[in-house]
């Protein structure tokens, strides 16, 4: 099917709409989790093992994504997906304790997992249709949604408002604007006589390598997310609204690094973008672990929401590009970093029911300090190499 440029045009708008209200509904979800934990009252163990929930939901649910999509359509899949997100935001708050909240959890994350495949999907392929890098910008649309929906958290628990009342509110304004930005997605469609996609396929061994580096930036970004707030609470005897504002600090720094991040990766390097991002996030978590005042702590958030920004994105163009079946690839990346999401949030609160959260930020600073060490392996979605590349196979001397 052959669009136009002037459609093409409109579509990413309306993709990158989606990817806002998305954010939206984790932002709206991750300043609450204090009051969510003491609504079922369950202490830092018991909730990291809660918080694992939803990335075990995605990673099984995922799979169903592309067969949905086949059958009805990727407009239609994705209106029905997204829905079922937005609207999945009231459960965790009615949780009374840590075996509703788990099953809450994972409903939650089944729902996010398969949305998210259908829209980046779809983001893909407006890319691969317009011929120029948009997925930094769609997932900083993402941070975007995230930090809207972390600001109206932080507004609502200064505030003292039940989190039952606000995430109702939330969920049915994000589901009215999610139906009507579905509107302008593509409205693509299987061949007749097309074979539906695999429900599970083995990823290939480049994906593995490249995912090794998502997975450093999503463990990150998951500990932030979950884990900032309940960390100037408990570690820093901070008030419920400045805690939450340190979510908002990390989803601001992600948001701003990530809308930007096209035409940073395009002049410097998909390589050199991640490898200073990967010094900028380590000294974030240098700063956490050592915070002598809210203050630091929030700077601290900040320079790892910077760091952690652009490396999901990236991963995907890299796995898109590393062999002979992009899908899959970037399928084995997708499972990779939903396993990080899933392990990040319960071994923080693990680590910090042995120890304390302070030690918990060590360990993302080290992984965060990988993003420095295996940048390199993201070499083959670097467009700077690869113009480079094709510039000598042509005989011309790259710009």
């Amino acid at each position: 099917m052959v669009f136009d440029r002037e459609r093409l045009r409109r579509a990413r708008y309306a993709v990158a709409a989606v990817f806002c209200v998305h954010g939206a509904v984790t932002g709206s979800f991750a300043t609450r989790v204090p009051w969510i934990a003491d609504h079922a009252g369950i202490g830092a163990g018991q909730l990291g093992l809660a918080l694992a929930f939803p990335a075990l939901g995605a990673s099984a649910a995922m799979p169903l994504a592309g067969a949905i999509s086949h059958r009805f359509g990727a407009r239609t899949a994705l209106r029905g997906l997204l829905a079922l997100w937005t609207l999945s935001l009231v459960l965790p708050a009615l949780a009374p304790n840590v075996y509703t909240l788990c099953g809450a959890l994972f409903v939650y994350g089944a729902t996010a997992g398969m949305s998210d495949v259908a829209m980046n999907a779809l983001g893909v392929e407006v890319e691969n249709r317009l011929d120029k890098s948009i997925m930094s910008s769609l997932h900083g649309m993402w941070s975007a949604g995230a930090l809207i929906g972390s600001a109206a958290g932080t507004l609502a628990a200064h505030l003292g408002t039940d989190a039952r009342l606000h995430h109702l509110i939330a969920a049915l304004v994000l589901t009215a604007l999610g139906m009507l930005f579905c509107q302008g997605v593509l409205d693509l469609r299987s061949a007749p006589d097309e074979e539906p996609p695999p429900r599970f396929a083995l990823p290939p061994r480049s994906a593995l390598v490249i995912g090794a580096i998502g997975f450093c930036g999503v463990f990150a970004e998951g500990a932030s997310l979950d884990w900032s707030a309940v960390y100037l609470r408990d570690e820093l005897g901070t008030s419920a609204g400045l805690a939450a504002a340190s979510t908002t600090a990390f989803a601001l720094t992600m948001a701003v690094a990530r809308l930007v991040g096209d035409r940073v990766v395009d002049r410097f390097g998909a390589v050199r973008t991640v490898r200073v991002g990967g010094v900028a996030a380590t000294a974030g978590g240098v700063l956490v672990v050592v915070a002598p005042h809210p203050a630091a702590a929030l700077a601290g958030f900040g320079l790892l929401g910077l760091g952690v920004a652009v490396v999901v994105p990236l991963a995907f163009a890299a796995a898109g590009r590393s062999g002979p079946n992009p899908s899959q690839a970037i399928a084995g990346v997708a499972t990779i970093t939903y396993t990080s999401g899933l392990i990040a949030p319960s071994a923080i609160g693990g680590v910090a029911d042995a120890t304390s959260l302070t030690v918990s930020f060590g360990l993302v600073t080290l992984l965060a300090f990988g993003l420095v060490l295996g940048a390199g392996v993201l070499r083959t979605g670097d467009r700077t190499t690869r113009t480079a590349t094709d510039a000598v196979t042509a005989g011309k001397s790259p710009r």
